[in-house]
């Protein structure tokens, strides 16, 4: 059908609906059209009008992590949750609140901090003093956490609910206040870290925390002046990017014992190719963020991911004690996935690199989404 033809469709079921602009492009893949839902009917309604013609999807919050992952095969239809904006319920009492996925992180913290809560994710106003970018839904769907993820986890521990529309426009629920399950899954934490692959997050419900009377940040500087305590976060927390703007990020997950092999493994595979990476993260959560400047070389930056990747594979991030019980098969140690690189690294290393369990990924999206609609192309292993 003529770009004619399909609108008028889409509009009925969402009247933002719109032809797209090169301003709706994600990750360099500029979609037919946009649409911005302002309920989950309207949203159910608009994935089966995009069904009917055999569209892909892909779903937009505030953009802020939109060029994380692979670019998609296909993008047909981008769905904007910036009118899904409510706060649908916040329960003091129970420490829970239902939101929409187009809630700012912002803006939920600021309501919560008034109760005295927070939902625990770094950057959260109350947590740390800063601002966030990003929304509920898009946080969900990166799976980001921040250096108090040992504290209080990541995005899918303290998501306890969820609602979600799926790519034939099927509205399911899963956890929290809702009694429509889908029997068998999870699906916070199914959803939680998918990349929008398996469906349209509409609404999450949240375990939250009690705000502390006091919060004050202790910095060592091993180079300087010792250690410094101040009530407000440092410039540098949770920044994981490279000063200069969007670089090559790698996050590389390990065991919590390895952490000085890991950052040893860092080091020997950024002199190979002379290259110097800012690390930061939640060493104590075993997770790393390695950030090259969008200046190395793409080669470069390749190399760097190909040569930490064969020290992981062999072992040198290996922290387990001498005790520790010989398992039936190699265990997985530690990861480096490529969250984010510029055109020219992309084409040159896969950025997610080894997937155990990929088998089961792959089943797990043919029963979400057996027309492979859902950001094709975008999730470990082309998912």
């Amino acid at each position: 059908m003529t770009g004619d033809a399909v609108l008028p469709e889409l509009a009925a079921a969402c009247p933002a609906a719109r032809l797209a602009t090169g301003a709706d492009a994600v990750a360099g893949v500029v979609p037919r059209y946009a649409a911005a839902p302002a309920s989950v009917g309207q949203a159910s309604a608009l994935l089966r009008a995009a069904g009917r013609h055999e569209l892909s999807v892909v779903a937009r919050g505030s953009g802020s992590r939109l060029d994380w992952g692979a670019p998609p095969r296909r993008c047909d239809l981008v769905v904007d949750t910036s009118r899904l904006d409510q706060v649908l319920e916040h329960a003091a009492g129970d420490l829970v609140a239902r939101v929409q996925a187009g809630v700012s992180l912002h803006q939920l913290g600021e309501l919560l901090a008034g109760a005295g809560q927070q939902l625990a994710l770094d950057g959260i106003p109350g947590g740390n003093g800063q601002r966030p970018a990003g929304t509920i839904g898009g946080t969900l769907a990166t799976g980001m956490a921040g250096p108090r993820r040992l504290r209080y986890g990541t995005p899918r521990d303290l998501v306890i609910g969820i609602t979600v529309v799926r790519a034939d426009g099927t509205v399911a629920s899963s956890g929290g206040k809702v009694v429509k399950n889908v029997a068998g899954y999870d699906l916070g934490k199914l959803f939680a870290g998918s990349y929008g692959t398996l469906g349209l997050i509409a609404e999450a419900v949240f375990r939250l925390h009690p705000l502390p009377a006091v919060a004050s940040y202790t910095t060592v500087d091993t180079v300087g002046d010792g250690a410094r305590t101040s009530a407000g976060a440092p410039d540098w927390w949770g920044r994981i990017e490279a000063t200069g703007g969007p670089g090559t990020l790698v996050r590389v997950a390990f065991w919590a014992a390895a952490l000085p092999r890991v950052l040893a493994a860092i080091d020997t595979a950024a002199e190979a190719v002379t290259a110097d990476p800012q690390v930061a993260g939640s060493a104590a959560s075993g997770v790393l963020y390695a950030a090259l400047p969008a200046s190395t070389d793409p080669a470069a930056a390749a190399g760097f991911v190909t040569g930490l990747r064969a020290a992981l594979a062999r072992g040198d991030a290996d922290g387990r004690p001498a005790s520790a019980p010989v398992p039936d098969s190699p265990p997985v140690l530690a990861s480096a996935v490529v969250v984010h690189a510029p055109p020219p690294v992309a084409a040159l290393v896969d950025l997610w690199g080894p997937v155990p369990g990929l088998s089961l990924m792959r089943a797990v999206k043919d029963q979400f989404d057996p027309g492979h609609r859902m950001a094709p192309g975008r999730f470990a292993g082309g998912i």
